[in-house]
């Protein structure tokens, strides 16, 4: 989420937003999952992100964050062990962080910010239920100029179709109701997958209970599900 301000043009009114080539978004946001490095997603000036009444888990071990963010607005993350924490927002939905349309603790934002991507909505088909985030990923087109970058594509839709084919599968209720996590979910396990050949070689495909192990350990790793 970049620092800038708000747009207040309507999505629909405003024109498409080049998501860049698949297989490139794909590495990079696998990148950032794995806290290789931070997302860099070409917002702009939306911070729809910052307005739409989320809870930003905080972990023990960010403690620039945690110096910089008012004790007063922290608060035990339910579910999550001791030391993880969420920041409240206020009653308009918006970060406290956030004045006059920037973020006051951008150069130290928590990793859930660092790593949030709304295109992961665009890659996956998960619909999100915050309205101006949806307007805003409704906007973004991949490039597909390889078979790879398509090939990708549809192991990603079609683990999201697992997932919800196959709800146990998943490894919480909040893995269940909350389309960012299935949305997560589907990119990090989406080579389970893949289809065709592998180099030279017949791809194995997984059976559903690998797919399932593989879901299981995947929401333990990024949330600490299970």
């Amino acid at each position: 989420m970049r620092a800038g301000a708000a747009a207040r043009t309507p999505a629909a009114a405003l024109p498409p937003l080049p998501a860049g080539d698949f297989s490139a978004w794909l590495s990079s946001a696998l990148a950032a999952l794995a806290e290789e490095a931070p997302a860099d997603v070409p917002c702009g000036s939306c911070n729809a992100c910052c307005r739409t009444s989320h809870f930003i888990h905080v972990r023990p071990e960010e403690r620039r964050a945690r110096a910089r963010l008012p004790r007063e607005l922290l608060f035990p993350a339910p579910g999550l062990p001791p030391g993880n924490l969420v920041l409240a927002y206020d009653e308009a939905g918006r970060c406290p962080m956030l004045v006059d349309g920037r973020c006051t603790v951008y150069a130290d934002r928590p990793l859930a910010c660092r790593t949030y991507d709304c295109r992961v909505y665009a890659a996956t088909g998960v619909p999100t239920d915050r309205d101006a985030i949806a307007e805003q990923a409704r906007r973004w087109r991949f490039g597909y100029p390889t078979a790879d970058d398509r090939e990708r594509q549809a192991a990603v839709l079609a683990a999201v179709r697992f997932m919800r084919e196959h709800p146990e599968s998943l490894p919480s209720d909040a893995a269940r109701v909350q389309p960012i996590r299935l949305a997560v979910l589907a990119i990090a396990v989406h080579e389970s997958f893949l289809q065709g050949e592998s180099g030279a070689q017949p791809r194995r495909l997984p059976t559903d209970a690998e797919r399932a192990r593989v879901i299981m350990a995947a929401g333990e790793k990024l949330f600490g599900d299970g």
